[in-house]
């Protein structure tokens, strides 16, 4: 939701993937309603790079010029970063922005540096909810999440593209955070662009146009997309502000739509999007019919985060990933409020094609489920949460080396979220945090006298997950 005031006075940075030349921070005055300006590779003028204000979306000539009737309500110009070229970025953080303001005329410019190598492989990750509230939220975030992460990415080898996106509920309704996040993005070593989520609005300034103030002065724009290989990257704001009582709900403002749909008319039909929200669409946002209607027939894979639970739903050809969060169940232990474990998504790209796994904290990546044996009317029962099953997965079992067939899904809940999340008393300090009901769950009534079980769980790309449990006597 673009807002009416953008405070803060922001450099804009030209750089790699890694490393970022910092540049004098600059404010942008128009003359007249106009913003031009130029995007380039040191003095080659680059042709065809889409530049938006959050209204009109341009491309740039030949020669790399562009001109934009600035809307009244635009605070700040980005560029869509073309494929081929590095993100804009200090410290890691995504400036892939100017702020506008003034009556003066200037240019506004963007320098962008041309990658290396083709970058139609590569990888991202997203994080849901780091929602920190105090230090002792930032402390766990920088000490558990943050080395999770670098471990990623060195594993991930230096030469391979890698970015992160932040869904939303980067803090806890305390903006101060806002830097203790910054400085973990810093920590990671790989860019990373934000989405704001309804925990990071100001809830003191006035309805939906105002509410983002302090989100813009530290990460620009709430909805501006970007580009790298064969994929079309798209951030947008569904949280909408109704002005009282923290009240808020799920919802695309229609000038956010408008500007989705022109920003779409420059990308192939062929491009797979990857579209990054806070609030899952599926069930969660009002007015999705009218984003869906936009999105067309397109390959859409849409991230989204909010619930602090991890369900994947398919709708046609939009596949939602409603991630587990990074913060869990706010922060109070290993899980979300379905048993999945604090973590978060890693994404691979080759060409328009498009894999992925759940990154549990401190876990291995062979890490996909979690197995239970449970007294059931004076039998044993066997339970598996496989967090990140789809329609497409598939599962096995064997007692005792004997293989018994596939698991029985089922919807209910995890049992260790159940024995320490349920309750006014727990978890502590936050016994809001219940327990929820997911569908990821799998079941089998084990024969008497069963010593081990084992099972084997495949994913859709054909990967196997094997977990091995002893019966307790």
């Amino acid at each position: 939701m673009q807002r009416r005031k953008f405070l803060q006075q922001l450099a804009w940075l030209g750089g790699g993937l890694i490393a970022a030349v910092q540049l004098p921070a600059q404010t942008i005055f128009s003359r007249d309603g106009k913003i031009s300006g130029r995007v380039k590779s040191g003095k080659k003028g680059l042709a065809n790079v889409v530049v938006s204000d959050g209204y009109s979306v341009v491309a740039t000539d030949t020669k790399g010029n562009y001109e934009i009737d600035l809307h009244p309500a635009a605070r700040s110009v980005f560029v869509s970063t073309p494929a081929g070229y590095a993100f804009l970025h200090e410290d890691h953080v995504a400036r892939h922005y100017q702020k506008v303001n003034g009556k003066r005329a200037n240019s506004l410019d963007f320098d962008l540096r041309e990658l290396k190598r083709s970058d139609d492989e590569h990888q991202f990750i997203i994080w849901a909810d780091p929602q920190v509230k105090s230090d002792k939220d930032v402390q766990k975030m920088l000490e558990q999440s943050v080395p999770d992460v670098q471990k990623l990415v060195k594993a991930a080898g230096k030469d391979t593209l890698l970015h992160g996106i932040t869904v939303g509920d980067i803090v806890w309704d305390e903006s101060k955070h806002f830097d203790d996040y910054t400085r973990a993005v810093g920590k990671m070593g790989i860019p990373f662009f934000q989405c704001l989520g309804n925990h990071d609005m100001d809830y003191n300034k006035g309805g939906d146009e105002t509410s983002d103030t302090t989100f813009q002065e530290h990460y620009g724009p709430t909805f501006y997309s970007f580009n790298r290989g064969q994929v079309h990257y798209v951030v947008m704001d569904n949280v909408r502000y109704l002005g009282k009582d923290r009240e808020y709900d799920g919802f695309f403002q229609q000038h956010q739509l408008d500007w989705l749909k022109k920003d779409l008319s420059f990308v192939p039909e062929d491009k797979l999007i990857v579209l990054c929200v806070h609030i899952p669409v599926h069930n969660g946002v009002k007015n999705n019919a009218d984003l869906y209607a936009v999105l067309g027939s397109r390959k859409v894979h849409i991230m989204s985060g909010h619930t602090h639970y991890h369900r994947n739903v398919i709708k046609g050809n939009i596949y939602e990933h409603n991630h587990g969060t990074v913060c869990g169940a706010w922060w109070t232990g290993p899980i979300c409020g379905d048993g999945t474990p604090c973590g978060y998504g890693v994404y691979t790209v080759k060409g328009t094609n498009l894999e992925w796994y759940y990154q549990s904290t401190g876990e291995s990546p062979d890490y996909q489920m979690a197995l239970f044996i449970q007294e059931k009317d004076g039998t044993k029962e066997l339970l598996a949460n496989i967090w990140n099953a789809d329609p497409a997965w598939k599962t096995s079992y064997w007692v005792d080396g004997v293989e018994k067939g596939s698991l029985q899904q089922f919807t209910g809940f995890d049992p260790l979220a159940y024995s320490t999340l349920l309750g006014p008393d727990l978890p502590k300090p936050r016994g809001f945090a219940e327990p929820k009901k997911t569908e990821h769950l799998f079941r089998a009534l084990l024969p008497a006298g069963a010593k081990e079980v084992k099972v084997v769980a495949t994913d859709r790309f054909g990967k196997e997950f094997v977990s091995t449990r002893e019966v307790p006597t």
